[in-house]
């Protein structure tokens, strides 16, 4: 599942870079805009991701690695 929310946030990232540095979101532009529910729904999957990705910052992977 870590790895999973990981590749999601990651998506998501790559997206607000190229909306960040050219003013492209490639999200909208797929899926016909930011209004358009399969749009709002990417941002929402995306959304859920990083807030699950919180608990990882509190996660000791060296005692699970064991």
């Amino acid at each position: 599942m870590n790895k999973t929310a990981l590749t999601i946030m990651i998506i998501g990232a790559l997206n607000w870079l190229l909306v960040g540095l050219f003013r492209y979101d490639l999200v909208a532009a797929i899926f016909g805009g930011t209004a358009a529910p399969i749009s709002r729904i990417v941002y929402v999957i995306v959304g859920i991701a990083g807030l699950y990705s919180i608990s990882m910052l509190f996660t000791d992977y060296r005692r699970e690695a064991r």
